[in-house]
């Protein structure tokens, strides 16, 4: 019976006729690919509950400071668990006890350190949009490496020689350079 190629089945016969540091090239890169997709994730909620928890709270100090209640307004920050509270704590703390300039430069400190706060575990993407395609490189090598021993043991050169050795090296490289294609955009999404 002949193996279907991209089944199950064929993938567990590469892989049980594929080296170990071609497995260990490919097992890096889909690790690499699966905490691509756990930091996108995890990233979007964090992001998506961070804006609305902070729109409610800027409605509530807004509300407040317009019937002119600054106390309701800093006791709303005081009990929001939002990272916008702090930035406007900061505000209020100064409020009257600094000059504008000086309240707006505490303000901005405090607004930027929030912002690095809220890039978390983005260096993972960056890390893993910038490596993967040396993984890929690497597997290409594995690969090309792999051809060329097939050679030296059969003293032949044909397609049925090289041919599963190439392939594995293409598909090293398409991997490495996708994941990275996929992990660039979706970090330069988060930090925009």
């Amino acid at each position: 019976m002949a193996i279907k190629p991209g089944s199950f089945e064929a993938i567990r016969v590469w892989a049980k006729a594929a080296d170990r540091i071609t497995l260990l090239t490919f097992g890096s890169m889909i690790l690499c690919s699966l905490a691509a997709v756990t930091v996108a994730i995890e990233r979007t909620l964090a992001l998506w509950n961070l804006a609305e928890t902070s729109r409610r709270l800027a409605e509530q100090v807004r509300r407040a400071l317009y019937r002119g209640a600054v106390a309701d307004a800093r006791a709303a920050c005081q009990r929001s668990k939002s990272p916008l509270a702090d930035v406007m704590l900061i505000g209020f703390e100064r409020l009257g006890r600094s000059s504008e300039e000086a309240l707006r430069a505490a303000v901005e400190r405090e607004r930027q350190r929030m912002v690095l706060s809220l890039r978390g575990p983005l260096w993972v993407l960056g890390t893993i949009g910038a490596t993967t395609p040396f993984l890929g490189l690497f597997g290409t090598v594995i690969g090309i490496m792999g051809a060329f021993r097939k050679i030296g043991e059969s003293n032949q050169a044909g397609i049925q020689v090289v041919g599963p050795y190439i392939a594995e090296a293409l598909i090293a490289t398409a991997v490495g350079i996708g994941i990275a294609v996929v992990a660039r955009p979706v970090i330069n999404y988060f930090q925009s």
